[in-house]
This record gives structure tokens, sequence and C-alpha cells, in this order.
């Protein structure tokens, strides 16, 4: 099952949330979703990660993996910004792995930020309102 999201159309962002234990099914799930959206091409991310309290991956080269499944399909999707809020610490360590990891890939035309809370993500994504989280469900 991917993570929750929501379309925000005024804001031209996809919203998405993970709750509880974050798994790889709901990364590799949400991309892969991700890149079926029509609707949402040229839309920038926002994934709030505040509300995990585990994170179950069997290594660290699962966010070499999602990195490069995420610029791959950046040659469909065009030019965006993704911001990634992540206030504890192995979520913005792995946060920073995932941009690291992108912006070595030739393929990503993605702007990838992580940061600590969600003012500063708006604030890179150039939004001057507060976005609702999706809800699970």
């Amino acid at each position: 099952m991917p993570l929750p999201f929501r379309l925000d159309h005024e804001a031209r962002v996809i919203v998405a949330a993970a709750y509880g234990t974050l798994t790889e099914d709901e990364v590799f799930g949400y991309q892969r979703l991700l890149f079926s959206l029509e609707e949402a091409v040229g839309y920038d991310e926002l994934i709030d990660m505040t509300h995990v309290k585990e994170i179950a991956l069997p290594s660290t080269d699962r966010v070499r993996d999602l990195a490069a499944l995420a610029a791959g399909m950046d040659v469909t999707h065009g030019n965006s910004k993704l911001a990634i809020v992540a206030p504890g610490d192995l979520a913005f360590a792995l946060g920073r792995m995932f941009q690291t990891n992108r912006e070595l890939d030739p393929r990503s035309t993605t702007d990838v930020g992580v940061f600590r809370t969600t003012g500063e993500a708006l604030a890179f994504l150039g939004i001057d309102h507060p976005l609702a989280l999706p809800t699970v469900g």
C-alpha cells in the first residue's frame, strides 16, 4: 500500500504523509503510483515524516534504489521540487541520503530539500500557507 497522499491543485503540490512504521512497500508503492498520475505531472511534492515512529528498511541500499527509481521517472514528469519534512534524526539522515543519490543521478531533474520543519519545507516550495496532510485510512 502506498503512502497516503492528496493533490492540492491550487498550490500544484502533492502532499504525502507517513504514519507509524514506514515500510519500503509504502515508499516504493507511492513512487510507482505517482508516476501513473497524469493530473499530477509537473506538481511539486511535500512528504511529511513527522508522525513516523519507526522506519523498516532492510538496508540503506533501498534508499539508493528508491532514488534511482524516482530519478528515472523524472524524465517524464519534468522539473519540480520535492520537500521532505523529517524532524527525527533517522528520517533526516535517510532523507539526506535520498537527496544525495538523486543529485548524483544524471537523469534527475527534481530539486530535493530535506528539512526539520514544515515551515522550512513550505518556504522551499514557495508556498505561503499551511497544507492539510492526508489522513490514514
